[in-house]
Parts: structure tokens; sequence; C-alpha cells
């Protein structure tokens, strides 16, 4: 159960229903760095929306009862086998798209950033992430804009309007 508003309340709702009713609700996203390098993931190909698509590090829903951050730090772990960094919460965005499938996220979601060696340990879970790799910001913002089919909404929405608000001090001498 994730939360998500049901008539202006914050209601315990099943991830499926949340998508398939474009019900807002809560979530995570988070951007693993390397100096100027943001590790991405390629979805894997049995997620029932946006497979096999190129997402930031690491996006989720929280369970009912729990917090951006331990979420985060959660799903980092249980995805990408991440452990041991420290997250900083940039900023909360609202954004609503169509995911295929007549599906919507309709996220209020809490962005979180940390920085991670050139060492860092990664164990892929299939279930979740078929590849990975480290781009430099601003080719990934480019590359959002040159095939956009290849990435999912949420990025392309961070790349493309709120590269600013995620990244501005990070990305200024």
């Amino acid at each position: 159960m994730i939360p998500a508003w049901v008539d202006g309340k914050l209601t315990p709702v099943e991830k499926l229903d949340a998508h398939l009713r474009g019900l807002r609700h809560k979530a995570v996203s988070v951007f693993v760095m390397e100096g100027p390098r943001v590790l991405i993931q390629q979805r894997a190909s049995t997620k029932y929306h946006t497979p096999n698509l190129w997402a930031n590090t690491c996006c989720t829903h929280p369970e009912w009862d729990e917090d951006g951050a331990t979420c985060a730090t959660r799903r980092l772990s249980e995805e990408l086998g991440i452990t041991g960094l420290t997250l900083t919460q940039r900023d909360t965005l609202e954004y609503r798209a169509d995911v295929g499938g007549g599906l919507i996220e309709h996220e209020v979601v809490e962005v979180f950033i940390c920085q991670a060696d050139k060492d860092l340990k990664l164990d892929l879970n299939p279930d979740e992430v078929q590849a990975v790799r480290w781009v430099d910001l601003h080719n990934l913002a480019a590359e959002t804009w040159q095939s956009p089919e290849r990435f999912t909404p949420w990025i392309r929405i961070y790349m493309q309007d709120h590269f600013d608000r995620i990244f501005g001090m990070l990305t200024r001498a």
C-alpha cells in the first residue's frame, strides 16, 4: 500500500490502483552522483510500466508508514545493492505523466541526491534493473531531448523542467 490522496485525504492505496486511477501519490527519486556524472538505470523488461526505459538511479513509492529518506535508502539497496551513502533531499516536485497501458503517474516526489566514489559496488536486482551506466549530467539532459523515447517520462521531466531545482548548485563552478 502506498500513500495516495483520495478525495483530498491521504489514504493507503494499492500501487497499481493508484496508477490506474491516476491518483496523486507519494514517491521518491534518487540520483547517485560521482562528480559531474550520474548513475542511471535501465528498467527491467518485466516491469509493469515503462519497461526497458532509462530512468534515474532509483525511483519508487514509499510504503504507507515509511518516510521518503528511509524508502530511498531501502530501495537503493534492494534495486542496486547500494548501501552506505548519505542522501540529501534536494526538492519536492509534482508531476503527472502518462506511462502507457492506461496508467498515470501523478507523483508528489521527494528528490534525493548522494555522492559516491568511483569504485561504488553494485549488485543489480534483475527483477528491477537490467543495466546501469554513468553519464555526464549535461549529456543526460541532452539525451532526453534528442531521444526521448529511450527515457521514462519522469526523468525527461526532471532533466527538462527541473534541472536547476535538482542540480543547480552542483553544476556551478
